[in-house]
């Protein structure tokens, strides 16, 4: 296994039980540096491991960010949608021919992807207000969109993509809210899903929001999860409606023609 990570020493720390586990049954944790909201480091990363030459039976893409104050990164793009989508992309589409045939690529969106459409005129905020909210709600949006051309372009050669909605835990991804904004969340989302007859959001623990990327990486039938939204280790159903905190995926996330539009602007944009 290949880890890629921002701070190779903090990884070291907190992977040592993982690399033991995998050590006793002949496998290994190997941990490269890559920072997502850097294309520089991007290319470094994908340059170190098209080198080393493994290959892989999955990828995972699951880092990000989130609600993050406005900002812009090293390549002038808005923090969210270049380290959530862009950092994926350039990093994936470098290295897709490690994936071996049969392969799986999975990508973390989020049910946050109900807040909002991915915007290909102006990701950047420069013409309109900034929401960190929004700004977050395209990112996952676009990792959903990844995911389905990503599946068209490489399902003939047997590797497929799909998306995941991991679920809702306490890890540090909402560090940029403060506690009190958190609460407030929290509140308005089981106030939003019980106006819509729906049960109250539950918090998962790590190995439960683990669950549905194991699964969609080496569990489910590749041609059923091929190009979908996954949620609770199974297909999601679409569901339209306006409830930015219901179940189900937005069929603005599946859209085909959305998707290939995202990926030639991605492409553009980071200038492959």
């Amino acid at each position: 296994m290949v880890g890629a990570v921002r701070d190779i020493a903090g990884a070291e720390a907190t992977t040592i039980g993982v690399r033991e586990a995998a050590a006793q049954t002949g496998g290994s944790l190997a941990l490269i540096a890559l920072d997502l909201a850097s294309l520089q480091s991007v290319r470094a990363a994908g340059f170190s491991l098209l080198a080393d030459g493994r290959q892989f039976d999955a990828i995972i893409a699951n880092a990000g960010v989130m609600a993050t104050p406005f900002a812009t990164t090293v390549d002038g793009f808005e923090t969210q949608f270049a380290t959530n989508h862009l950092g994926h992309f350039a990093l994936i589409t470098r290295i897709d021919a490690l994936l071996k045939g049969g392969g799986r690529l999975v990508v973390l969106s989020s049910q946050a992807h109900r807040v909002a459409e991915v915007d290909l005129d102006d990701p950047n905020f420069e013409r309109q207000p900034y929401d960190a909210f929004v700004a977050y709600g395209r990112s996952k949006t676009a990792n959903a969109l990844f995911a389905v051309e990503f599946d068209r372009r490489h399902r003939a050669r047997g590797v497929r993509a799909t998306a995941v909605m991991p679920g809702n835990s306490l890890t540090g991804l909402p560090r940029h809210l403060a506690p009190e904004r958190l609460q407030g969340l929290f509140e308005t989302v089981g106030k939003a899903r019980s106006e819509a007859g729906l049960p109250p959001p539950a918090l998962k623990s790590i190995p439960q929001v683990a669950a549905t990327s194991v699964w969609a990486a080496v569990v489910a039938d590749p041609d059923a999860i091929g190009g979908q939204y996954l949620e609770d280790c199974a297909v999601a159903p679409v569901n339209d409606l306006p409830n930015p905190f219901a179940d189900g995926v937005r069929s603005y996330a599946l859209d085909p023609e959305r998707a290939a539009a995202l990926w030639t602007q991605s492409e553009k944009w980071i200038g492959a």
